[in-house]
């Protein structure tokens, strides 16, 4: 298997998308990738995608960029796994690079949320959840988060209040991001005062409902210092699961999947958790945040909201 590198980067910003599509979004964020890269020609496309059928009311994402975006003809899949996808996607470009079957390849993470009704977003979201047992129930991905950060509470003896780091250190990251939807502060009193969505889950511990793409350009290592002046190596890529419903977990508290695909990228890449500067989460409601600090080694269970009270999440 051959070492991949990223050669080419690029995205839109994430906000309120009205006046473009899917496709369109898509485009702009492959054509800034292949812009960066210098790359005109391409072996494959891969789209991450979680929701383009439900509320785009379109399916067949691959074929229909790849043709949208000029690459008509070259390989081209949409890869789903929830909130996961984008990062799927990128794992399939990974494995067609290292495997040989591909020198060049498009990755790229698109969602389409903000034509849709909010009941609509929210019965879309709660797909990634267990159909049977939990969303035909009513469960709605808010639901199930707040019954998980209650848990949180009730068992290591937190506040709501507590959870406010998450919030702070992730709107202070916005105002540097010029692709970031939201550029204003958050305070810890503002925190504690927000509008509950599903107690104790209030506005500011979730993510907003939005759109946005972003795109990258794989290529093999070698081959990567003469197409790029500062390429990044891809010194792991895993994946892991779980059960998808929550009442299955061995312990709803402990993100198995995201333990397994951590441990799994640290054994391969040969460095542990206190080897690294930088640990980008997925933070769509802060309780996940803190479960996952403690899932990819950071803290001891329990101890993801108090690393975050410590003050030691920020840049």
């Amino acid at each position: 298997m051959r070492d991949v590198a990223i050669i080419g980067v690029g995205q839109t910003e994430v906000g309120e998308h009205w006046d473009v599509g899917l496709r369109h979004l898509a485009l702009y964020a492959i054509q800034a990738s292949l812009a960066d890269a210098g790359v005109t020609q391409l072996d494959a496309l891969y789209v991450g995608n979680m929701l383009s059928g439900e509320l785009a009311g379109q399916e067949h994402v691959g074929a229909l960029v790849a043709d949208f975006t000029g690459l008509r003809g070259v390989e081209a899949l949409k890869v789903e796994a929830a909130c996961a996808s984008g990062a799927a996607a990128l794992r399939v470009g990974v494995l067609a690079v290292a495997s040989g079957m591909a020198d060049t390849v498009v990755v790229a993470g698109v969602e389409k949320m903000t034509d849709a009704s909010s009941e609509e977003t929210t019965a879309a979201l709660a797909m990634a959840a267990d159909g049977d047992f939990e969303a035909a129930q009513g469960m709605s991905f808010v639901a199930i988060n707040a019954l998980l950060m209650q848990r949180y509470i009730y068992e290591f003896g937190y506040k709501r209040e507590d959870f406010a780091p998450f919030a702070v250190n992730a709107h202070r990251n916005a105002m540097n991001n010029p692709y970031a939807m939201f550029h204003f502060p958050v305070r810890p009193d503002r925190f504690a005062s927000a509008s509950l969505i599903a107690d104790p889950v209030s506005l500011l511990d979730s993510s907003p409902i939005c759109d946005g793409a972003a795109a990258l350009v794989l290529a093999p290592a070698d081959q990567a210092r003469a197409r790029c002046a500062v390429p990044v190596r891809i010194a792991a890529s895993t994946v892991g699961t779980d059960t998808v419903a929550l009442h299955d977990r061995r312990d709803p508290l402990v993100l198995d999947g995201a333990m397994l695909s951590t441990s799994r990228a640290y054994r391969q890449a040969g460095v542990g958790p206190q080897d690294i500067d930088l640990f980008e989460l997925h933070d769509a409601f802060s309780i996940i945040a803190a479960l996952s600090l403690e899932a990819a080694g950071f803290a001891q269970r329990g101890q993801g909201v108090r690393l975050a009270l410590d003050g030691e999440i920020g840049l």
